[in-house]
């Protein structure tokens, strides 16, 4: 009887140590040895080429489509075709509009809008751009994007940790930054929320800046795919103005706040 719970101690902790070593292991694929932080002083010290422009700042999306601007929305192109997932959300919406409803607010019940829609709603970004990372903070909801310039790689799928606005990684290209994203969550997540156009976790977006204007308008063309949603890739440009006399404010949505709205009310959202 001794023996027997010296075997299953024993077995346990081998099994304690098995967890260890795998958690170890795990640790080690998110930090690789001598990894530094975006913030580290090492890490922004290092010499890297001088890019060609500076984000840093506040800007604006150039209105919407009701003020002879561009639509905030991204609009999928003409002849799209989507999966059979995707299909039923579309179709639900479509039905939910000619009821005069809308289909899974949930921006409206303060999900996060996430990538691409925190980037075009009417609300101002800032932009505070160092060496290694360009950190974006918009004034909707105050959702956060980092967009790493330090040279790391995307995180494997397999133990990255998912977000709405995904995991950015840039480069440059000449006079072009390009940032590529992926590692998206795959609910409450929306591509195109009045259309009812969802992102899953294959959703792959790749931006490309372009500062024109002499530094007052930055120009984005996206490219988005996304195998579990659509069929080949959705490209659309953006523009945005430089707005000097503008910082963001502290902006939270709490649920409570918002039940006046109709569109948080069950009889008119549906979900």
């Amino acid at each position: 009887m001794v023996r027997a719970r010296i075997g299953r101690i024993g077995m346990a902790a081998l099994v304690v140590l098995s967890i260890v070593v795998a958690a170890s292991d795990l640790l080690a694929q998110f930090q690789a040895p001598g990894a530094l932080g975006a913030l580290a002083p090492a890490n922004i010290a290092k010499a890297r080429p001088k890019p060609p422009f500076d984000l840093t700042g506040a800007w604006l999306h150039n209105g919407n489509a009701r003020t002879g601007g561009e639509t905030e929305r991204f609009d999928p192109p003409a002849g799209f075709k989507l999966t059979p997932e995707a299909q039923k959300h579309y179709d639900g919406a479509q039905k939910a509009t000619q009821e005069g409803k809308l289909y899974r607010n949930d921006i409206g019940l303060c999900w996060p809008a996430g990538m691409p829609i925190m980037m075009t709603r009417v609300w101002p970004v800032a932009m505070i751009q160092l060496p290694t990372a360009i950190y974006m903070i918009s004034e909707l909801m105050n959702s956060m994007r980092v967009v790493y310039l330090d040279g790391r790689q995307h995180t494997d799928p397999d133990i990255a940790v998912r977000s709405f606005n995904g995991e950015s990684i840039g480069h440059w290209e000449g006079d072009t930054l390009v940032v590529d994203t992926t590692n998206f969550v795959g609910e409450h997540h929306w591509v195109h929320d009045r259309l009812g156009i969802p992102g899953s976790d294959a959703l792959h977006i790749v931006e490309r800046y372009k500062m024109i204007n002499n530094g007052k308008t930055l120009e984005i063309e996206f490219t988005l795919t996304d195998p579990k949603m659509w069929v080949g890739d959705w490209k659309m440009t953006k523009h945005w103005d430089r707005v000097d006399d503008r910082d963001i404010a502290e902006v939270e949505c709490l649920p409570d706040l918002n039940e006046h709205m109709p569109t948080v009310h069950s009889t008119d959202n549906v979900r």
